[in-house]
């Protein structure tokens, strides 16, 4: 007998299917990332085209995309029924358009790495790949953040240091 997307699947056999684990399962439902129905009986029954989602949380993890992202591009799909080859390819679109964003990241990380290693130099208050938009550096080195007061608790602190 043919499967149609819209049988039921049992959260073992979506276990067996996609080798998620049962807790991730029940995680991805609370974040809203798939569905399952329950039965008289209070069992989890998830619908086949599930099995595409799920499939495509483990796919964005691979690529580095957080199931916060995986969240807001589901949210564009419909959840009761399965997804159109138009909706999934506007996933892809969004998807593609984040790593290629990444990509140019990773490129420019690269250049300044290698820039820096063929410098040498290692300068915290120049090299831009070690300190970058280094605002508190004009002040002078070491701590900027602590004020005055702070520099008058350190220098009690030592002086009972030393009376001790």
């Amino acid at each position: 007998m043919p499967k149609e997307p819209d049988d039921t699947l049992s959260i073992g056999d979506v276990v067996r299917r996609t080798g998620v684990a049962a807790s991730a399962l029940h995680y991805y439902e609370q974040m809203g990332l798939i569905a399952a129905h329950r039965t008289s009986g209070n069992q989890r029954r998830y619908q086949r085209h599930m099995l595409r989602r799920i499939s495509l949380i483990l796919v964005a993890k691979r690529l580095g995309i957080g199931l916060a992202d995986v969240r807001e591009v589901f949210a564009t799909l419909p959840m009761e029924t399965v997804p159109t080859a138009r909706d999934w390819q506007r996933v892809s679109r969004h998807w593609h358009s984040q790593l290629e964003a990444r990509k140019r990241e990773i490129e420019q990380l690269e250049r300044e790495l290698t820039g820096c290693i063929g410098c040498g130099c290692l300068s915290l208050t120049v090299c831009r790949l070690l300190n970058p938009d280094d605002e508190l550096g004009a002040q002078g080195p070491g701590p900027r953040r602590l004020g005055p007061s702070a520099d008058h608790l350190i220098r009690q602190r030592r002086e009972l240091d030393v009376l001790q």
